[in-house]
């Protein structure tokens, strides 16, 4: 971090919209979208509550997404990346940092120590493997850029509404 800055402190009330959760994964908002509607990995701190209401996902939200289109790019499927999604699920943000996922491209295993990883490997069953903390770095970077928002129940702007109210002030 450039002078020493971090992340801001986050907390229940503070996150990122989709669009920043987006750039920060390298997904489309589409995506995104669709794993929240089938339940895979949903914000935490807000859901979407109607037509144009903004969702707001948590760091660790962002982190086991970010770890979601790793396992999807190396071919996992959903059904055994949602088996993984449901382990991280036992985990606190911090204690994520400690634990890789290992896969053979048909299984994926959670390995909270370097014994289990080479156990794993010995075993034959390892193909590659995901360091959270690796990936928590790149998250944290990612984010560094973009600016969180504060969930703040009284000023809930339904943005298609606005967006509607503005056309309909410029076609008069």
């Amino acid at each position: 971090m450039l002078f020493g800055d971090t992340l801001p402190d986050l907390d229940n009330e503070t996150g990122y919209r989709g669009p920043a959760v987006c750039r920060a994964i390298g997904i489309t908002y589409r995506q995104l979208d669709y794993w929240d509607r089938i339940g895979l990995v949903e914000p935490s701190i807000r859901s979407a509550s109607g037509s144009g209401s903004q969702r707001l996902y948590s760091f660790r939200d962002i982190l086991v997404l970010k770890v979601v289109k790793r396992l999807l790019d190396t071919g996992v499927s959903l059904q055994q990346i949602r088996i993984a999604v449901d382990q991280l699920g036992e985990y606190g943000v911090e204690d994520l940092a400690a634990v890789t996922l290992m896969s053979d491209g048909a299984s994926v295993y959670l390995c909270t120590s370097n014994d289990e990883v080479i156990d794993l490997i010995n075993g034959g069953q390892g193909v590659f493997g995901i360091a959270v903390g690796r990936v928590w770095r790149e998250v944290e970077g990612s984010l560094c850029e973009l600016r969180p928002e504060s969930l703040d129940h009284s000023s809930i702007v339904d943005e298609l509404a606005a967006r509607r109210a503005a056309k309909r002030s410029h076609a008069s």
